[in-house]
């Protein structure tokens, strides 16, 4: 599904009555049409009538106006409350409120605190509050009588649908912008944005319905919309069912160098879940003393002792052997528990640079560690790549705060893809997938399950697993993170909720999740 920013939306909008002749009052009517279906959703299992419509000067208000209409007319005990007089609404948004006055619709406008005061009993004993405040337009802090009708919606404690977005969230980023209305539903027109997908405004906006306002299609082709929701249909698409006469062999062959003292379970993990994701040959490569420990753990995965460096790590003296292994093999990954010394820099690096095959390759955690600051070492690496950095790891990749990172997280991917010519993985809450070609897709599936140690090495398995059987690095890299966060849904619902799930739990689930989304 594809996602829009505030700038291509309003663009869209322009474009739909200059270029095709759509009215704008047709537009909104849709809009508001829609907003009313939704508020029926919304209002399913009440017995109360009463529904309060925040309305604000804009056009959003003017869509308030227009399911208030519906509502009244649909036997509804409707009640306006507007930040703005009749005479303050131009264009669309004025004629609506004007045929709500003219039909009777009741309308209190809200001019100050005292104003809200005298008004609260209504709202507060309302089945429904729709917030048609503020729109995607958005920019600032919200501020003045605005912010105070926002949190006095938080604190009446009502059902509340929000009109395209949650007055006071930044449609771009998710970020509340300085104080905005937790919806318990969303009625987002023509396209969903982006905003609404990424967290804090994913938590603020609740379900999220789409209206489809009546653009004309041709629109939502445009160059401009290279954001997208990953879903069931775009992942199935990705995947392919192996052949009858497949063999292991066929199925992809998969080297991951990592491990180092103290963390041969992040190498575990990643071998095991890149199994489990249908590669059909794993080796690990590893530290030589560690190669006893990794047979015990690994049954089914193949171990490959490395020259080590002091401290039972990687360094130069593991390169030319790692280069060795590589070849044959179908994808590889580089980084769960290689540890952060300078003798693991020399051997990330010199792997990198002296690799001369195309060989797909997965760089994880501590390999990026290692290269803080030096995101051109990956560039200059042959071959499709990925990286799957959580927030730290980004910033000391890309040399910036994560407050950065975390404040716009799609721009952070788009960074990172730039800088090291991969598919960048931005791991958290929602996962952003970043392509050199400048598509992006925002990851829905996933709970606070994965907030785990080792649920990095298992989605790094994954993403290798696929790589191994030819999936493309974008193709491996979206639906890698939606299997995933997908398998931790499948448990919090085993659970009964998000704590109690180590990461090797996962281990069991990531087959019925990509066998139920291929026979979906």
């Amino acid at each position: 599904m594809k996602l829009a920013d505030a700038k291509t939306m309003r663009r869209l909008d322009a474009a739909a009555v200059t270029r095709y002749g759509v009215a704008g009052l047709i537009l909104m009517e849709n809009a508001g049409r829609g907003v009313f279906e939704s508020a029926l959703k919304a209002l399913e299992g009440s017995t109360g009538k009463r529904v309060s419509v925040i309305a604000g000067k804009g056009n959003n208000g003017g869509d308030g106006f227009v399911v208030a209409r519906h509502l009244k007319n649909s036997g509804f005990d409707v009640k306006i409350f507007s930040t703005a007089t009749v005479s303050v609404y131009k264009g669309d948004a004025a004629v609506n409120a004007i045929i709500w006055k003219k039909m009777g619709g009741e309308t209190s406008v809200i001019r100050s605190v005292a104003t809200l005061q005298k008004e609260s009993s209504w709202i507060k004993h309302s089945s429904l509050v729709i917030d048609a405040l503020l729109g995607t337009g958005v920019t600032g802090d919200v501020r003045g009588i605005a912010a105070t009708v926002i949190d006095f919606i938080n604190e009446a404690g009502r059902p509340v649908l929000a009109v395209d977005i949650p007055s006071g969230i930044c449609a771009d980023t998710g970020a509340v912008l300085g104080s905005a209305v937790r919806a318990t539903r969303t009625a987002t027109m023509a396209l969903s944005k982006i905003g609404l997908h990424l967290y804090p405004g994913r938590e603020y906006a609740g379900e999220v319905d789409l209206v489809d306002i009546g653009m004309p299609s041709a629109l939502f082709e445009d160059k401009a919309l290279t954001c997208e929701l990953i879903d069931d249909t775009l992942v199935k698409g990705i995947l392919r069912p192996k052949p009858a006469d497949g063999h292991k062999g066929t199925s992809g062959r998969l080297l991951a160098l990592a491990g180092s003292t103290g963390m041969t379970g992040a190498a575990a993990m990643a071998g095991l879940s890149a199994l489990r994701a249908g590669a059909g040959l794993v080796t690990i490569g590893v530290p030589e003393s560690l190669n006893p420990v990794m047979e015990v753990k690994c049954t089914e995965v193949m171990t490959f002792p490395l020259p080590e460096a002091s401290g039972v790590t990687f360094g130069e003296v593991s390169v030319a052997q790692a280069l060795k292994i590589e070849r044959g093999k179908d994808a590889v990954i580089l980084g769960p528990g290689l540890g952060n010394s300078g003798d693991t820099f020399k051997f990330v690096k010199g792997f990198l640079s002296g690799r001369d095959a195309g060989t797909p390759i997965l760089i994880d955690a501590d390999a990026l560690n290692v290269l803080s600051g030096r995101a051109g070492i990956i560039k200059k690496a042959p071959g499709d790549k990925v990286i799957t950095p959580h927030p730290g790891e980004a910033s000391r990749l890309l040399g910036i705060s994560i407050g950065e990172i975390q404040g716009d997280r799609v721009a952070a991917a788009k960074k990172l893809s730039k800088a090291t010519g991969a598919v960048a993985v931005l791991k958290g809450g929602a996962t952003v997938v970043a392509s050199p070609d400048g598509r992006v897709f925002i990851n829905p599936t996933g709970n606070a399950l994965l907030a785990t140690a080792g649920s990095g090495d298992i989605l790094s398995g994954m993403i290798g697993g696929l790589l191994a059987r030819g999936y493309d690095a974008l193709g491996s890299a979206t639906a890698g993170v939606y299997l995933h966060g997908l398998a931790a849904d499948i448990a919090r619902e085993e659970l009964g909720g998000t704590t109690g799930m180590a990461a090797t739990d996962l281990l069991g689930i990531i087959p019925s999740v990509f066998n139920d989304v291929q026979g979906r």
